[in-house]
């Protein structure tokens, strides 16, 4: 959660840190299950490309405490009460025997990613990396998930998004694509709920054998012979949240005090980042004496 000028006058940086969550995403979680009520029934949920942890300290606030979760990231993260934290690849076929462990061999109710590439501004390129790190969520989703599960992801709504609309309606009887009143309306950001998880007949998920490398399923009702390569499906586009909520592209005056009656002050983010990209390039920088230029 970063101090740039728009975080400052985001009211869902602020309130985020008076509500003691890591980043702002968690509202958008918050505002997805308002809509979809995807937490009332899971008690073994995984969150993919997980750090810093806000959506994993929603699922531990909001799930029952005998509930298992577990937050997987490349990067390191700090712990969570609750939450099983493990730095592991999503791609790498290890990971599957290992995140199995942690759930007791028992398949999971939810999987939920938050991940995105580091942006670069060509949004053609953009939209595609977005949609292979999705593509890479699902693969390992179709490994864990329960018969009639679901999945939650990041999507960038560029001009192909059909096609992963498409190759999610082969796998899940319901897919929507939704925008949490938290996600700035500027951005192409949105998110596919994906409901009752219902794997072809002879579909065998593997991280072996990637999903996107030339996948295919018999043809059905509404998908088509060529499943995973071509067909594309319109999914519903619902907003969630209240219209009440704070618009998060516009400058909101919050009250003087909380919730509590206390006033409000400025306060650091809850959780800094762990182990960020760019800690290289400052220990690179502090060598050079502080004002050396890195090349």
């Amino acid at each position: 959660m970063g101090k740039s000028s728009k975080d400052k006058r985001d009211s869902y940086y602020r309130l985020a840190k008076e509500q003691g969550w890591r980043a702002r995403s968690a509202f958008k979680l918050l505002q997805l299950n308002s809509q979809f009520n995807l937490l009332s029934n899971a008690t073994r949920v995984v969150d993919l490309c997980a750090a810093p942890g806000s959506w994993s300290q929603v699922l531990s606030r909001t799930l029952p405490p005998t509930s298992t979760i577990v937050a997987l990231d490349l990067q390191p993260m700090t712990p969570l009460p609750g939450v099983i934290t493990l730095q592991a690849d999503i791609t790498h076929p290890s990971t599957l025997p290992l995140l199995l462990s942690h759930l007791g061999n028992q398949p999971a109710d939810l999987v939920i990613s938050d991940g995105a590439p580091d942006v670069t501004g060509l949004h053609d390129l953009d939209e595609y990396i977005q949609s292979q790190l999705l593509l890479a969520a699902l693969n390992l989703a179709t490994c864990v998930l329960v018969p009639g599960g679901g999945f939650v992801a990041k999507v960038f709504r560029g001009r192909d998004v059909a096609i992963v609309f498409a190759q999610l309606r082969c796998l899940f009887d319901r897919v929507t694509c939704a925008k949490p009143r938290s996600s700035r309306g500027s951005s192409i950001e949105a998110f596919v709920v994906c409901e009752g998880y219902r794997p072809p007949q002879g579909f065998q998920p593997s991280l072996e054998a990637p999903l996107g490398l030339g996948t295919s399923f018999p043809e059905e009702e509404g998908v088509g012979q060529d499943g995973m390569d071509v067909v594309r499906y319109i999914a519903p586009f619902i907003a969630c949240g209240d219209l009440s909520a704070y618009d998060s592209d516009a400058t909101n005056q919050l009250p003087d005090v909380d919730e509590d009656g206390q006033k409000r002050s400025s306060i650091d983010p809850i959780q800094p980042p762990t182990a960020p990209p760019y800690k290289t390039a400052l220990e690179m920088r502090r060598q050079l004496g502080g004002g050396g230029v890195l090349r």
